[in-house]
């Protein structure tokens, strides 16, 4: 049952960014700042919270899970830190997914072969 409640929620995730590609005139870059900024409101909110708990990585992996995530580091080191925790929270509980991405993106880059489309 958690496969299929990821595989729905994430899903319900992917459909509305579909949607707003499709019947609406926003850039991929303004839904993708959407859906951050959504998923900070919605972690703000103490929203997030419970759909993360239901949908796993339905809900983690897409980018309002990244939201929540920075939202949840500010939260924490707000609580440990004091007002610093504003500026460090964010780098703090973003930085193992930003360095991931930035590791596997130069091995995707070492080993693919550019070429010219035409």
């Amino acid at each position: 049952m958690e496969y299929l409640n990821a595989f729905w929620v994430g899903g319900l995730i992917c459909v509305a960014g579909q949607l707003l590609i499709d019947l609406t005139k926003l850039t991929p870059a303004r839904i993708m700042v959407l859906f951050v900024t959504s998923g900070v409101a919605l972690g703000a909110l103490g929203l997030y919270a419970p759909l993360a708990e239901f949908a796993g990585c339905g809900a983690t992996v897409p980018l309002t899970g990244f939201g929540w995530a920075l939202s949840e580091g500010v939260r924490k080191a707000i609580a440990e830190d004091g007002f610093l925790g504003v500026f460090t929270g964010g780098f703090t509980a973003g930085a193992a997914g930003t360095a991931a991405a930035i590791f596997f993106g130069y091995l995707a880059a070492l080993f693919a072969k550019p070429r010219d489309k035409a």
